[in-house]
């Protein structure tokens, strides 16, 4: 079914906050809106209100149709413990609950009290769930499996997948649902190149609309027809018509007539204001003479003084009326940006690490036998698809996993320091403040917070424990180790999984300037074109080929 989606003077946040208001958007059939902002700006709360999840602030969503099937596919940080895959994407398609409305509403059936109005609940609730696709969602879940190569089958557990194998259970899910309009929150995290690929060619061939929020700028560059941002420092949500690259140079643009607007501005007030302080000075210094010099009986010279000093005064006036009259320019606020550097340490030895004919075992995968060397101030880039062996390659040059075969050394005086895919660098049975401190005994506990808090980590996450911080959360307190710790080797596992646009930004530059050696496993392609790099790893069937 066609579907448009409408939001008239939408505003959305918390009770005690408001992040955006006076949005006016249209969702038709075929359009793709970005939603983009800082990490806070109200992306999720967002698809949350669009959704029907959350309650606006104020304004309203409406659908045309009103029953339109609109559907939220949030991130899911967590997976329930005891659920199935098949039970997982129930859930997401909105099938399980379009099943148990049904039931219930089938069961009230009997109630010849509220017979018209039990008839009327049935049939809605029985034309949602068809819509649903939940008659043949059994059927159609196993040749989707397959055709995502997720070698599991329906009755899995979720928590037995990988992150790559739950990454490709959700994006079954979302090419299994039947959302008249639909919100994607993140479905680019943990997928692999091919799995972006499939992912991007069913938006594009979809014929429903989409929001959707993603740090993957290759992804929005790809796809989106609108982009809807998030302006928390300014105060401002602004719609954007055009590809997300349209909206990036028009974007700037924007920012750069606002500054010179305002200094335009202000350098003329500033030019009034120092005129009307020189008129004062001349007016009052006028006064004074006229007293000081003026004997009593010499009228004509004490009023052509005074006469003076009014003119004096009344230019001051004129001024003063000028600047009131000027249209006030409020200066463009600058959004809070993470400032990132990767502490640098004593350079390492030559090489700095060796695989010789190297094997590992891991479950029923293997890996290798392989040969390869890590040099100082070597930059490689490794690519693969999920389940390739990419992780593994990571932990035997580390030395962290024993070869089955062969020979596995790391060099003298290395300094490692890495962001893994699952951002386990912190006790997660700490506080993240106690954590951060016992990983840097060096810190004072005030040199810890301060540093936390640069990167956008305050009272309430510092106090909280680490397991239960979000996985965006803990990437930045990853990164805030990196700036405290000096490293030669830095090993970095998908860094930009749950970090914004802004924080990719900052993590580009400062991998510019770092001069030690760098592992940087990851999918998002316009992070592998944007880092410098020396060499390509490619990992697949568990064997490496280097570029």
């Amino acid at each position: 079914m066609s579907a448009n989606l409408v939001t008239k003077n939408l505003a959305g946040g918390h009770a005690h906050r408001t992040l955006f208001e006076s949005l006016d958007l249209t969702v038709a059939p075929g359009d793709v809106v970005g939603v983009v902002g800082a990490n806070g700006a109200g992306k999720t709360t967002l698809l949350r209100i669009l959704a029907g999840d959350l309650e606006p602030l104020d304004g309203m969503v409406s659908t045309a149709p009103s029953n339109a099937f609109v559907g939220w596919l949030p991130q899911e940080h967590e997976r329930i413990r005891g659920e199935t895959v098949s039970q997982f994407v129930a859930r997401r398609t909105g099938a399980a609950a379009a099943t148990t409305a049904m039931e219930q509403a089938a069961a009230a059936l009997g109630d010849e009290q509220q017979s018209r109005a039990a008839d009327d609940a049935y049939a809605d609730s029985f034309d949602h769930w068809m819509v649903s696709g939940a008659p043949d969602l059994d059927d159609r879940l196993p040749p989707m499996l397959a055709d995502l190569r997720l070698d599991v089958g329906p009755d899995a557990l979720m928590t037995s997948l990988s992150g790559g194998q739950a990454a490709r259970a959700a994006l079954a899910s979302l090419m299994l649902s039947r959302f008249d309009v639909v919100m994607l929150d993140e479905p680019t995290n943990d997928l692999d190149l091919a799995g972006l690929e499939r992912l991007e060619g069913f938006v594009r061939a979809l014929r429903s609309g989409v929001v959707l929020v993603s740090h993957d700028r290759e992804f929005l560059s790809r796809l989106v027809t609108r982009v809807v941002e998030l302006d928390l420092a300014q105060n401002r949500v602004s719609v954007y018509d055009g590809g997300y690259d349209a909206f990036l140079d028009e974007r700037a643009i924007a920012r750069r007539h606002a500054r010179e607007t305002y200094e335009e501005f202000a350098a003329k007030k500033a030019d009034l204001v120092g005129r009307a302080r020189t008129q004062r000075e001349w007016s009052s210094q006028g006064v004074r003479n006229a007293m000081k010099k003026a004997p009593d009986n010499d009228k004509i010279r004490r009023k052509a003084q005074g006469e003076s000093s009014e003119k004096q005064a009344q230019k001051v006036r004129q001024m003063e009326s000028r600047i009131a009259r000027l249209e006030e320019v409020e200066e463009p606020r600058k959004e809070w940006a993470l400032q990132f550097t990767i502490a640098g340490a004593p350079r390492s030895g030559s090489v700095v690490a060796t695989l010789d004919e190297a094997s590992a075992i891991v479950g029923g995968f293997t890996l290798g036998p392989i040969s390869l060397q890590v040099s100082a101030g070597d930059r490689i880039g490794i690519t693969g698809p999920n389940g390739a062996g990419k992780t593994t390659l990571l932990q035997l040059l580390l030395g962290r996993l024993a070869p089955e075969t062969g020979r596995v050394s790391l060099g003298a005086s290395v300094a490692v320091g890495e962001i893994d895919q699952a951002r386990t660098g912190l006790a997660e049975n700490l506080s993240l403040g106690d954590a951060f401190e016992a990983a840097l005994p060096q810190l004072t506990p005030a040199d810890a917070r301060t540093l936390l808090a640069k990167f956008g980590l305050k009272a309430d996450q510092v106090n909280s424990l680490v397991g239960r911080l979000s996985p965006g959360e803990r990437t930045r307190a990853a990164m805030a180790l990196l700036q405290a710790r000096g490293v030669n080797l830095l090993v970095l596992d998908e860094p930009t999984n749950h970090l914004d646009l802004p924080a990719i930004e900052q993590l580009e530059e400062a991998l510019e300037s770092y001069d030690g050696a760098l592992l940087l496993v990851s999918h998002d392609r316009r992070l592998l074109d944007n880092v410098r790099l020396d060499q390509r790893w490619h990992v697949q069937d568990g064997q490496v080929t280097t570029a």
